[in-house]
C-alpha cells in the first residue's frame, strides 16, 4: 500500500481489514512530554513504596518491588533476582528515558542522530519490559495469600498500576509514524 496524503486527525485504515495504519495528530510532542514527565514521577514510588502489607501470625512484613528483588538475590537466586531487576525495574526507567531524550529532540529539532538512535533501541527495549506481566504475578499472590494472611494493599501498588496506565496511554499518543518522520526529516537534510 502506499501511503495516501494526510491532513491532521485524519485516519488512514487498511481497506481489506479496516485496521487502523496511520492516524495523523496534531501535537506529539507536548502530550507526549507530558506522559513521559508522570510515569519518570510514578516510577520511584512503584518501585520503592511498599505494594503490600502482610499480616501472618501476628508478624507482619510490607514488600517493594526492589524489596523482592534483593530477596530472591539474597535466597540464592541470583539469576532470577537478575532477570527480575532487568525486566521490571531497569528496562522500563531505560524505555522512559529514551522515550523522554527522543521526545526532546523531535521538540528542539537538536541530536536528531542520536534521537533516532535512541527510539530504535526503545523499540528493542519494548519486548524486554514485562510490567504487565508482573503486575499479574502480584495480582495472583494477593488473591493466593489473601485465604491464609491478612493483605492490605500499599501507595506502591496504586503507582505501579499508575505507571502502567500512563505508558499505555503515552503508546497511544507517541505516533511512531510521526516521530520517525519528525526524526528523519531533518537528519537528512543536514548530511
Amino acid at each position: 500500500m502506499r501511503k495516501p496524503e494526510m491532513v491532521y486527525g485524519q485516519v488512514a485504515n487498511c481497506p481489506r481489514c479496516g485496521y487502523e495504519l496511520l492516524r495523523l495528530r496534531r501535537s506529539v510532542v507536548r502530550p507526549g512530554l507530558a506522559l513521559v514527565v508522570t510515569a519518570l514521577l510514578l516510577y520511584f514510588p512503584a518501585n520503592f513504596l511498599p505494594i503490600m502489607r502482610l499480616d501472618l501470625l501476628g508478624r507482619t512484613t510490607s514488600d517493594t518491588i526492589w524489596s523482592g528483588v534483593l530477596g530472591l538475590f539474597h535466597t540464592g537466586m541470583q539469576g532470577v533476582a537478575a532477570l527480575v531487576f532487568l525486566c521490571s525495574m531497569a528496562v522500563p526507567l531505560m524505555k522512559l528515558l529514551c522515550q523522554l531524550l527522543v521526545l526532546v529532540s523531535v521538540a528542539t529539532g537538536r541530536a536528531r542522530r542520536l534521537g533516532l538512535f535512541l527510539y530504535r533501541a526503545y523499540h528493542h527495549l519494548r519486548e524486554w519490559g514485562m510490567l504487565e506481566v508482573y503486575l499479574l504475578g502480584i495480582l495472583v499472590a494477593m488473591i493466593k495469600l489473601r485465604d491464609m494472611a491478612e493483605l492490605s494493599v500499599g501507595v506502591g501498588l496504586g503507582c505501579f498500576v499508575a505507571l502502567l496506565l500512563v505508558q499505555v496511554w503515552l503508546e497511544l499518543v507517541m505516533s511512531p509514524q510521526q516521530v520517525w518522520q519528525a526524526l528523519s526529516e531533518n537528519s537528512d537534510a543536514r548530511r
